[in-house]
């Protein structure tokens, strides 16, 4: 919790920047989301006064309102629609772990009630904004106060590093790798697994007690297609940043006793392991469960087979990349500005030289859950 945050601020670096492909995978996912808050205002014969919002993992940047501002009008849009009367207030609420930057959030909250203003006739005092800082893996909100509950790109990042591999007997049975990889024994792949399985049904667990009977979740994270969680579109972005960071290891920049013994709290899980602990859980049917691929540069880049074209595309996935991970390669291997600035270098040069010759996709995951009434 402490050293997992997206990178702060609004520099070249930072998250705020370098969020394209979040704001994809949100596109791609805005359909689903929109017909389930229709689907949910359609059958709710009871008119809703005051509504309770939460975007779990809601980090900063362009993208947190957004979000919201979607889910707000499609709201209003049904009831005008069904002719009934307007949401009386909006109680919203911004999650996530304690070191996110919610004070960038803040900043940004009277240009979105300006928006509301003038744009479709909600007023200042009818949408309430909170932060709630905290993991998602356990209880955040009193007990039937939500009735949407959204979350994107959340999901694959773990509550710890999988139990176990941490210990000094297991610490280095990943020799050389961040994560999952073709290499790993049975026993890494196993406890990534188990960790998933555990925090998402804790997950689902404490969110079944949080929302109204018949509320909604639009859930979406990163995923594979196939049972095999060495397949590349489930790691091949952590095996490439594994090539960078023993580069540097080679050259004594870096310990690769410490690459050795480093764990990326991250999984992508398949469908099969969603659905038996939802089912397992109980308190949920699954509406819809879909995968879409997506470009590890968001499919900004067009051309990748030109020198400029492999040099860019490799750039915007290391940029993209480094906002997410660089708080946690920091605190574990005490990285300085320069040899980070290296590392991605080589990384974005790496990644650039894989995708000109094999275009991996990233596998996003976009799940609707109904709280049985």
């Amino acid at each position: 919790m402490q050293a997992l945050h997206m990178n702060k601020g609004n520099g070249d670096t930072s998250y705020a920047k370098n969020s394209t492909v979040q704001r994809k995978i949100i596109s791609v996912g805005k359909r689903i989301m929109q017909e389930a808050i229709l689907e949910m205002m359609y059958s709710n014969v009871v008119e809703l006064e005051s509504m309770g919002i939460a975007d779990l993992g809601c980090s900063s940047g362009p993208n947190t309102l957004s979000v919201i501002s979607e889910i707000m009008e499609t709201v209003e849009a049904a009831n005008r629609h069904l002719g009934r009367p307007l949401v009386s207030e909006f109680r919203v609420f911004l999650n996530d772990l304690y070191s996110n930057d919610f004070n960038e959030v803040f900043m940004s909250l009277p240009a979105f009630y300006n928006r509301l203003k003038e744009g479709k006739g909600i007023g200042f005092g009818s949408c309430f904004v909170s932060g709630v800082p905290g993991s998602f893996y356990g209880r955040l909100f009193p007990t039937n106060t939500l009735h949407f509950v959204h979350s994107s790109s959340s999901l694959h990042w773990l509550s710890q590093v999988p139990a176990g591999l941490d210990s000094k007997a297991l610490k280095c049975v990943n020799k050389g790798k961040l994560f999952i990889s073709k290499s790993s024994p049975q026993i890494v792949m196993d406890a990534y697994s188990m960790q998933f399985r555990n925090d998402f049904s804790l997950f689902i667990r404490s969110r079944s007690q949080e929302l109204v009977p018949s509320g909604r979740m639009v859930l979406s994270f990163l995923g594979r297609k196939s049972a095999d969680p060495t397949t590349q579109d489930s790691c091949y972005h952590w095996e490439l940043l594994a090539q960078a960071i023993m580069s540097l290891a080679r050259e004594g920049r870096i310990e690769e006793e410490k690459v050795d013994s480093f764990n990326a709290p991250y999984y992508a899980p398949c469908t099969e392991e969603i659905k038996e602990e939802i089912q397992k859980e109980g308190s949920f049917t699954i509406d819809r469960l879909e995968g879409f691929e997506i470009d590890w540069d968001g499919g900004v880049v067009t051309d990748i087979h030109t020198p400029q074209g492999k040099q860019l595309v490799g750039q915007r996935v290391a940029k993209t990349i480094r906002a997410v991970v660089e708080s946690m390669l920091e605190s574990h291997f005490g990285i300085g500005p320069d040899v980070m600035d290296d590392l991605f270098i080589r990384y974005a040069d790496i990644v650039g030289t894989h995708l000109s010759q094999s275009r991996t996709k990233y596998i996003n995951l976009v799940m609707v859950l109904v709280k049985k009434g």
